[in-house]
């Protein structure tokens, strides 16, 4: 398969610059080109609803420069020939007179929200396996391999049993949206369970929101929140938010009261329920 960025899948056209994205295999990159005066703190923020950028960067930088800063406030300036990777918690902004031209191979996805997408409301699932670089130290890589892909194989089965989407794959985890917050509950405590058959430890975090469909992507502040809550599951575990405990009421579902969770890049703490599995 050969692409090229002159005909972009997509371009994205935002205050200070664009995004053009390209889909090759599993792979999805951006090219970024953003100009003088552009902040993501100034102009992002307001559109995504987060303090910083809980987007993951990895990267090139063709041209031009631009200054990361760290959550603790650390500050980096990448510039051409620079082969960078930024964590979540991140503002940026370019340097100088010159633009800024960028190219993504990780984040590329998430990196700048549209303003032309569909708005619906939809409960979105994420499952991470527990330990999983122990296991596949333990394993061998192509041991490793065989089972990741069986337990993923398992998963977009019990998608389509429950109605689910699948949105993306990352690592060993994925992320699916549902119409229902009863069928993504009942897919949760069904990957656990197959899981656990594979001896396998999964976590998983439900959370409904408004969010934005743009083409097959799925946008918006309850994303990042849905991600954050899958994260402060343990193994075996389904953590649910409040909004999407409310909403199953009336199911045969039982949650139990997890405690208030300070979630990375959440600004107040959230109170979490646990699917009982």
């Amino acid at each position: 398969m050969v692409k090229r960025f002159d005909t972009p899948d997509e371009r994205q056209e935002f205050a200070f610059g664009y995004y053009e994205l390209l889909t090759v295999g599993a792979l999805t990159m951006g090219r970024e080109f953003l100009e003088p005066g552009w902040r993501w703190s100034i102009h992002v923020k307001p559109l995504v609803g987060t303090e910083r950028c809980e987007v993951r960067h990895v990267g090139y930088q063709v041209s031009g420069r631009w200054m990361c800063e760290a959550r603790d406030g650390t500050q980096v300036e990448i510039g051409p020939g620079d082969a960078f990777d930024v964590a979540a918690g991140h503002d940026a902004w370019v340097v100088g007179d010159e633009p800024s031209v960028t190219f993504d191979f990780q984040g590329a996805e998430y990196a700048t929200p549209s303003g032309a997408g569909e708005h619906v409301l939809a409960t979105l699932l994420f499952t991470d396996i527990v330990g999983s670089t122990a296991l596949a130290e333990r394993l061998g890589d192509a041991a490793w391999k065989r089972l990741l892909r069986n337990h993923l194989e398992d998963i977009n089965v019990l998608l389509g049993t429950h109605r689910g989407v699948l949105v993306d794959t990352a690592g060993d985890g994925i992320f699916a949206r549902f119409a229902s917050p009863a069928d993504a509950l009942r897919c949760a405590l069904a990957v656990v369970a197959t899981s656990r058959r594979q001896e396998l430890e999964v976590r998983v975090g439900v959370h409904t929101a408004a969010v934005e469909l743009v083409g097959g992507d799925v946008r918006g502040v309850g994303v990042h929140l849905a991600a954050r809550i899958m994260a402060a599951a343990v193994g075996s575990e389904i953590l649910v938010s409040g909004t999407t405990r409310e909403l199953a009421a009336g199911t045969n579902l039982s949650f139990v009261e997890a405690g208030a969770f300070e979630l990375k890049g959440i600004s107040e703490a959230r109170t979490l329920y646990r699917l009982e599995v």
